[in-house]
């Protein structure tokens, strides 16, 4: 009995020592085929399998030289969860084929059908799989298109600017090194509310496209409660298809209340005026393509991917297409206001500070671009252009100088002298009250004299800074000191006329973004107007063929 068991005890060691060797045989001949292709794609930064192009020059060699060139998509469950990954990148606005998903697919199904797998081909499959992983990696942290394309003043700071290729594999190893790559991968996307309720609100369009999308509603005279017409059915159908009219129960041709409550919230997701009536721009609206609002929603999240990974609790946020800011506190909002923004040739730019300070009843220093196009111009056809604006002029040394004494037809023909500061006082253009966060761009939020523009849908009234509706509620919640800084002292200073700088506790993020497309709390889509033209670029980046970025290369 003992013999017996030890024979077959040396069976099974030989057996397994001839799995082993044929496994480390099998690892050898494909290390050397990884290897091979490695060299080729430093030397020459260039490797094709099948129809796709490897794009990773740096950090997939460097990879591969920290394992000894050994594959890195042995395991089952790893390698299944980097494909699923990759097929729901769909889900995120984004072209799962960017991932070599159908080369993936054809040269994995190649592999699982037979046996005694040649290592070149066995070696293609694993590099595809790696490069994919790559593109996956720096498209969820980053986003596909760079910013710096779109806003080449961008100055937004975060975890982009600190990755090189070194920390970047260092990044890399511990993901797939880590017991579950599913939740790593997923732990790289935005993580924030906004971008996945946007995420919904792409799934809940998609959704809607394979359902046949929406009618159009035809063309006519406005429509109106009370009214009865043909196209009322149309219309009916039209906004339960985005759950903007919940009674279906009716095919009536008559404009009812119901009907015109749910015109109305289709206009306030739309930043339409809410009157209830279907007139052009309403129609237009209620008109684009399904298509058209699935890409908008891509086109926004592509943009949370720049920016929502460093969002903090606390920050200010103005919205520059929608017209809004909001104050953050906590991660939830605690204010919000309407805004004015930079007219489209004098627009608003997209960056990230720290507010520092606020000053009521504030001086207002002309700028030099709006000296040369706006102020001396209307000099030259008003000359009581400076008093009837409580405009001062002074010398380089601060000291005041006679308006008479200057002859204003030589400007702006020659350098400008001088310094133009509007004094304080309820017609100031900046208000009496404005909030400062240093940027070379020289915009900030401030109080205004022009309230009747805040009814406007859209309001693209300024030079390039933030016109604010509510201000002083902003200024009490900055300053958080109701002893101190309630809405009575706060006017107290105000009414005082005189200029006076207080600094915040504590620096206070602003970011000026740039969306065309929100989701609110409620999961209600908020689709706006592209007052800058920007969402066709970044479309079109989205749309195209991946592409190695020139600043973060990988």
């Amino acid at each position: 009995m003992t013999s017996r068991f030890f024979i077959i005890l040396f069976v099974c060691f030989i057996l397994q020592a001839l799995v082993v060797g044929h496994v480390y045989a099998q690892d050898d001949t494909e290390a050397k085929a990884i290897r091979e292709k490695v060299e080729q794609i430093k030397l020459k930064h260039e490797l094709k399998v099948g129809n796709s192009q490897i794009s990773s020059f740096r950090v997939l060699p460097r990879l591969y030289q920290r394992r000894n060139f050994l594959p890195i998509w042995t395991d089952t469950v790893m390698k299944k969860d980097l494909i699923g990954a990759i097929e729901d990148t769909y889900r995120e606005g984004l072209d799962p084929n960017d991932y070599h998903l159908e080369e993936i697919m054809r040269l994995s199904a190649k592999t699982s059908s037979s046996e005694g797998n040649p290592p070149q081909m066995l070696a293609s499959l694993d590099i595809l799989l790696t490069d994919g992983f790559l593109r996956l990696a720096y498209h969820s942290l980053f986003g596909k298109e760079d910013p710096l394309t779109h806003h080449p003043h961008w100055n937004l700071t975060g975890y982009r600017d600190n990755v090189d290729p070194v920390s970047f594999t260092e990044l890399m190893v511990q993901a797939i090194e880590s017991d579950s790559l599913k939740k790593t991968i997923e732990s790289w996307k935005p993580q924030h509310p906004v971008y996945k309720r946007l995420k919904l609100a792409l799934a809940r369009y998609r959704s809607i496209q394979a359902n046949g999308g929406w009618q159009s509603v035809p063309l006519g005279p406005t429509l109106r409660k009370g009214l009865e017409d043909k196209r009322v059915p149309f219309l009916r159908h039209r906004l339960a298809a985005t759950d903007d009219l919940t009674d279906t129960s009716t095919d009536s041709m008559v404009f009812d209340e119901k009907l015109e409550q749910a015109v109305m919230n289709f206009q306030d997701r739309h930043r339409l005026h809410p009157d209830g009536a279907v007139g052009t721009k309403t129609l237009e609206a209620l008109n684009v393509p399904v298509g058209q609002r699935i890409d908008q929603i891509r086109v926004n999240l592509e943009r949370a991917r720049w920016v929502l990974h460093e969002l903090g609790g606390e920050f200010v946020l103005v919205d520059i297409a929608g017209f809004h800011a909001f104050l953050y506190q906590d991660g939830k909002v605690t204010w919000t206001s309407r805004v004015q923004v930079g007219k489209p040739y004098r627009n608003t730019p997209v960056l990230k500070s720290a507010m520092k300070y606020l000053e009521f009843n504030p001086t207002w220093t002309i700028p030099p671009g709006i000296l040369s196009k706006d102020i001396l111009p209307a000099m030259k056809k008003d000359p009581d252009y400076l008093k009837k604006r409580n405009i001062h002029v002074l010398d380089r040394d601060g000291n005041l100088v006679d308006q008479s004494s200057i002859d204003w037809s030589q400007y702006p023909g020659r350098s400008f002298p001088y310094v133009l500061r509007q004094e304080p006082g309820p017609n100031n253009a900046l208000g009496r009250v404005k909030f400062i966060f240093p940027n070379k761009h020289f915009v900030y939020l401030h109080d205004t004299p022009s309230k009747s523009l805040f009814e406007r849908s859209e309001r693209t009234f300024s030079s390039g800074c933030i016109r604010v509706e509510h201000p002083f509620e902003l200024a009490e919640l900055l300053l958080n000191d109701p002893s101190k800084w309630n809405s009575d002292k706060i006017m107290e200073v105000v009414d005082s006329k005189q200029t006076r700088r207080v600094f915040l506790a504590g620096p206070m993020p602003v970011l000026l973004l740039y969306w065309t497309a929100t989701v609110d709390e409620g999961g209600r889509v908020h689709f706006k107007k592209d007052p800058y033209g920007r969402d066709t670029a970044v479309l079109a980046g989205l749309q195209g063929k991946f592409r190695i970025r020139s600043i973060h290369r990988q």
